[in-house]
């Protein structure tokens, strides 16, 4: 099968330096934390600034760089610009990445336990 038809998951695959990119640009606390918020919809660069503890300026840096990544999309409208997240799956990365963090703090984390697996699988789906 040619391998742009077919998103390889091998180890061998044309894909795994550009998932290391990706990687590179989550490895940011502010870029997840722009994730998360984003996860509930498209969002100002003032209310993203507001709502992850950073400087407006300092958000659209980050901002410039996942759209370039075509992690999040922009929108215009008038002088204010919009962002949403491009596609679902940056949003599963960093929820998985949670998830994962969740178990080095604890054996048995929250998002395995049963009043909160559903939701939690849920979130990463």
């Amino acid at each position: 099968m040619h391998a742009d038809t077919k998103c390889s998951l091998d180890e061998d695959s044309e894909y795994v330096e550009l998932a290391v990119e990706v990687f590179a640009m989550l490895a940011d606390a502010t870029r997840v934390r722009i994730i998360l918020a984003l996860r509930e919809g498209e969002m100002s660069v003032g209310a993203l600034a507001e709502r992850v503890g950073k400087s407006a300026a300092a958000v659209s840096q980050h901002l410039a760089k996942l759209r370039l990544a075509r992690i999040v999309l922009s929108r215009h409208e008038g002088t204010r610009v919009y962002y949403r997240l491009a596609d679902e799956h940056a949003r599963h990365l960093v929820a998985e990445a949670i998830f994962q963090a969740q178990h080095a703090l604890s054996e048995n984390p929250v998002h395995h336990a049963p009043a909160h697996h559903a939701p939690a699988q849920e979130e990463a789906r």
